[in-house]
This record gives C-alpha cells, sequence and structure tokens, in this order.
C-alpha cells in the first residue's frame, strides 16, 4: 500500500508532522509512506537528508499564495499527472493549510481518496490565519474520511455539521523523531521547567505566572518560557519573578530537541486545548508533563505515569508544580513505537478498499463526493 502524506506549510509543526506520518507509515511491512512537503518548507533545508517525493513550489508570502491560487487551473493538472506517476492508493493532509483545495481537485483528477487530520475545529484566539476554518470546513466537506486526534475535536467537528456520512478514525499525534535525550534530572542542578510554543492568552500565561509566584518563594527552580508571540502583561510579570527567563523568539525545528533535554517537565498552562504537539514531544521524550484538564489535554495524557494534570487555576497549577518535583523520574523505556502507526494504517486500508469498490466517477473540480450537504 502506498499513502501520500502531504503538508504544504512552510515553518513550524506541520511539515514535520507530514515527515513522521510518511516515516510512520514507511516503517510498517508492506506500506511505503511517501511525503509532499512545500520546497518553502523549513525542515527541507534544516534536514538534508530527508527525502520529499512530491515537492510542491506554494508561496512565501501573501503576494506569491495569490499569485500561485491564481494558477490553480494550470497547476491543478500538472499536480493530477504527477499522482498518476506516483500512484498512491490514499493521500492524507497532515494538517490542513491554504492551497489544499488545488490539492483535492488534483486528487479527485487522479481517483485518488484521501483523508484529512483535523487537529483543531476552531480557531484559538490570536492564533491561525485569515480563513483558515473556513477552507479547513471546506475540505474537511470534501474529504473521504477525517482523522481526529481527541474526542473533543470530534465532538466539536459533529456540532458544526462536518462528520455526515464521513468514516471518522480516531488516531494520535505520532510521536516526534526527537533521538535519545539525558534522563530527567541528570544535570543535578535545581529543577528544571520548561513553557514552550506560542506566547498567546490562550495559553494561560497568566495562570503559569500566577502559580510560579506561589511556588518559587520556597522552591527554586529554573524556568524558561520560550516561544514567539505579543509582548503582554503577562509576559512581564513572568520575567519578573526568581529563576524566570522569557525568550519571544521563533524557535527552528532543529532547536527543539536541545530545549527538551533541557527540561525536567514541560508545562501546558492553558485555558483551552484541542490536543497539543507539546504535549506528544515531552511524553515521547520522557519528561514530565503538567497540564491544564482542558479540551483533549487530558484524553492525550491518558494514564501516562509521566502526566500531572490540574484545573484551570494557579492554585492547582502551584499544587502540581510542587507535585511534580516529589515524583521519580519517568521510565525512559521505548514507548509506543509504530502502533500508532499499525492502527492508522489498517484504518486508511479500509477506507482505499471501501472506495476502491465503489469505483470513482467523481467531477474532479465539482463541489466533491461523497458530500450530501
Amino acid at each position: 500500500m502506498r499513502i501520500l502524506v502531504w503538508q504544504w506549510g512552510r515553518f513550524g509543526a506541520g511539515p514535520r508532522l507530514g515527515a513522521d506520518f510518511a516515516a510512520g507509515f514507511s516503517s510498517i511491512p508492506g506500506v511505503t509512506g511517501l511525503l509532499s512537503l512545500s520546497t518553502a518548507a523549513e525542515i527541507m533545508r534544516l534536514v538534508p537528508a530527508l527525502h520529499c517525493d512530491l515537492p510542491i513550489a506554494t508561496y512565501r508570502g501573501p503576494i506569491s499564495y495569490l499569485a500561485r491560487a491564481a494558477t490553480a487551473p494550470v497547476f491543478v493538472p500538472r499536480l493530477a499527472r504527477d499522482l498518476r506517476r506516483l500512484a498512491p492508493d490514499l493521500a492524507l493532509c497532515a494538517m490542513p493549510g491554504p492551497l489544499d483545495l488545488a490539492m483535492h481537485a488534483a486528487l479527485r483528477r487522479a481517483g485518488v481518496p484521501y483523508a484529512v487530520v483535523v487537529h483543531d475545529a476552531d480557531t484559538h484566539p490570536g492564533d491561525g490565519y485569515p480563513l483558515q476554518m473556513t477552507l479547513q470546513r471546506m475540505l474537511v466537506r470534501r474529504a473521504d474520511a477525517v482523522v481526529v486526534l481527541s474526542d473533543h475535536v470530534r465532538r466539536r467537528l459533529a456540532a458544526q455539521g462536518l462528520l455526515e456520512a464521513k468514516q471518522i478514525i480516531r488516531s494520535v499525534l505520532p510521536p516526534p523523531a526527537i533521538g535519545p535525550l539525558p534522563p530527567v534530572r541528570a544535570h543535578g542542578g535545581p529543577f528544571r521547567l520548561l513553557s514552550f510554543g506560542r506566547l498567546l492568552a490562550y495559553k494561560g500565561l497568566d495562570l503559569l505566572a500566577a502559580a510560579l509566584a506561589q511556588v518559587l518563594p520556597e522552591t527554586p527552580m529554573m524556568v524558561r518560557v520560550v516561544g514567539q508571540g505579543p509582548e503582554s502583561a503577562d509576559l512581564a510579570a513572568l520575567r519578573r519573578l526568581p529563576g524566570v527567563t522569557v525568550e519571544n523568539r521563533w524557535v527552528p525545528e532543529a532547536e527543539i530537541p536541545e530545549l527538551l533535554a533541557w527540561a525536567d517537565a514541560l508545562v501546558l498552562s492553558h485555558r483551552e486545548a484541542s490536543q497539543s504537539g507539546v504535549a506528544a514531544a515531552a511524553l515521547a521524550s520522557h519528561r514530565f508533563l503538567l497540564a491544564t484538564r482542558v479540551g483533549g489535554l487530558a484524553e492525550q495524557a491518558g494514564d501516562n505515569p509521566a502526566a500531572v494534570l490540574c484545573d484551570v487555576s494557579a492554585e492547582s497549577l502551584a499544587a502540581a508544580l510542587r507535585h511534580v518535583q516529589t515524583l521519580a523520574p519517568p521510565p525512559s523505556e521505548a514507548g509506543a513505537g509504530a502502533s500508532w502507526a499499525a492502527s492508522l494504517v489498517a484504518d486508511l486500508r479500509n477506507l482505499a478498499r471501501e472506495k476502491e469498490g465503489q469505483g470513482s466517477a467523481l467531477d474532479p473540480l465539482g463541489p466533491a463526493a461523497p458530500d450530501p450537504r
């Protein structure tokens, strides 16, 4: 079976997730994971050995995006020819993006069914790009199947009427390929806490500042808040705390293993969430994870002994910060391995067989099928 994974973003987690999905599929006997990334993807420069089967020239900014979208009548037929050459049995969108409707049209021309991984059913405050959810909903309505990473997202998509007549596949984020890291507390110094990701209000930075203000006077810690976002009163409050540094900057993918190696625990003080790539990275790298019980974070943590959950309050987060420092280091044995990939491949294989049995009489530039809406 040949599964093409596409993700045409330029920066951040999207392209890396695409590569992780494709690599996971290729680890299953009898399965070939094919990969399509943007030629402008950061990971293409940072990982020269990464093999991309279908590199796509997308865009480098708003003007070039509009120019690329305007060339769709020429771009789509050429892309369909490339798809026929690769001959995938099925395609998977690892994370929706602005140009995915062009891929939809090309896949329909080539007679290839596809599924979409939906990470968020709603835009987080201050996050995303213009028309993000409009374009995602258009793509989801046209897809043959929807992959959800939490029941929280599934319920939200159902409430929006997007799952009618769809095959729903429940999966998880693939564990990132981080490599071996030193064990927790191997540094021998004060406990190290890392808050990593976009520095936006919904991440609960105010909760983190208030919780640390309760804990730090009694328990010295080293705390790093690393990511990019607008300057705010919450960041200023964090900077005033002893032992806390705030690094408001873009973090390239190549630096993430170094950040994880530094940390003993990662904290997600979110006020809302679907699921988190940071949580997946923390657990895969055998770090402690502190997270609020919002959205799909509790589902993602499951019964992992390295996860400590708390309520959305400074007092509860402070108690969790105290508690995690009393725990034995998380076990470092291998995690789920390729089990996530085997399960997802089984569901995708069933989808490919179902579509093969139905045949393909789809209008490649039409509204999409099956879509009764």
